[in-house]
């Protein structure tokens, strides 16, 4: 069976969210550098970049993430958000609460017209989130 998981990429600073994401979420993270891949990154000064950072919280859930080496074009994502959902509103009260630290919140967590709890925001680092509980 595949599995569908968001890859995030950013612009020197995938492992301040990385960290971030895993303080908040739990689970383990694993970060791989260009240092560990020395043939991966002409410029000596980006060696301790994130090649590549996996988050596996308790629940299966995969957050992936890089830094995009200077020599690589680079876009801020936009267009798509990455989605948390679940049918403990609780749990998902406290991913807000931690996530929205240092965020902009474009509509609050709080009880939507469908009747599920629905809320989004952009994080400290840009990314686009919906939270959202299952009913």
């Amino acid at each position: 069976m595949a599995h569908l998981n968001p890859y995030i990429s950013f612009r020197n600073n995938a492992r301040d969210a990385m960290e971030f994401y895993h303080e908040v979420l739990g689970g383990e993270l694993v970060v791989s550098t260009f240092e560990d891949f020395p043939d991966m990154v002409p410029d000596p000064s980006e060696r301790t970049l994130v090649m590549h950072a996996q988050l596996t919280t308790d629940d299966d859930l995969v957050l992936m993430a890089s830094d995009t080496p200077s020599v690589m074009p680079y876009t801020a994502p936009t267009g798509i958000s990455v989605s948390l959902s679940g049918s403990d509103v609780d749990e998902l009260r406290r991913a807000w609460a931690g996530l929205t630290d240092g965020a902009t919140v474009t509509m609050p967590f709080d009880q939507a017209p469908w009747g599920a709890y629905f809320g989004m925001f952009t994080d400290r680092f840009g990314i686009a989130w919906m939270i959202a509980s299952d009913g």
